[in-house]
């Protein structure tokens, strides 16, 4: 046998084998595709829950495992901060098109929610609308309206 002879049965050797892999990754391509999708609320198998432990010896947090943060007791919202009374209204900016407010020195564009640090303590407001003199805000789900005392 000559050289040549020698070659072409390996080859086609590799090219049948080829074929057939070929084959079965497009059998499993396609039976993959082709398997419904479900979901675990659909199948009825429980989801995972955690309960958040009140005392060390219920259970600890595995990434912080010396933290005590989760047996602190929550503390009780301080009264005073729905005091709006701390809100000052220092100015606006921004162009007529897209009108910022100014509060306490932080600042809210139509629709923006933050803290507002004040002397009785962080206020969390919403910035319902932005008018000429004045602007409406939401703390504590009561809507109030500050006015610019530095009225040109």
């Amino acid at each position: 046998m000559n050289r040549n002879q020698m070659k072409r049965p390996i080859k086609n050797f590799r090219v049948k084998e080829l074929a057939v892999l070929l084959s079965i990754g497009c059998a499993a391509v396609l039976a993959v595709n082709a398997a419904p999708t479900t979901r675990s609320d659909e199948t009825g198998t429980p989801r995972s829950a955690f309960a958040l432990p009140s005392t060390s010896k219920e259970g600890r947090d595995p990434f912080f495992p010396d933290s005590t943060r989760p047996y602190e007791t929550v503390a009780v919202a301080n009264p005073r901060a729905t005091d709006i009374t701390a809100l000052v209204l220092r100015g606006f900016s921004g162009s007529m098109g897209q009108r910022l407010v100014i509060i306490n020195n932080h600042t809210f564009a139509t629709g923006d929610e933050g803290d507002v640090i004040t002397p009785l303590g962080r206020i969390h407001l919403s910035c319902i609308e932005i008018k000429t003199n004045s602007v409406v805000i939401e703390v504590g789900g009561q809507r109030r309206e500050l006015f610019n005392l530095n009225k040109p």
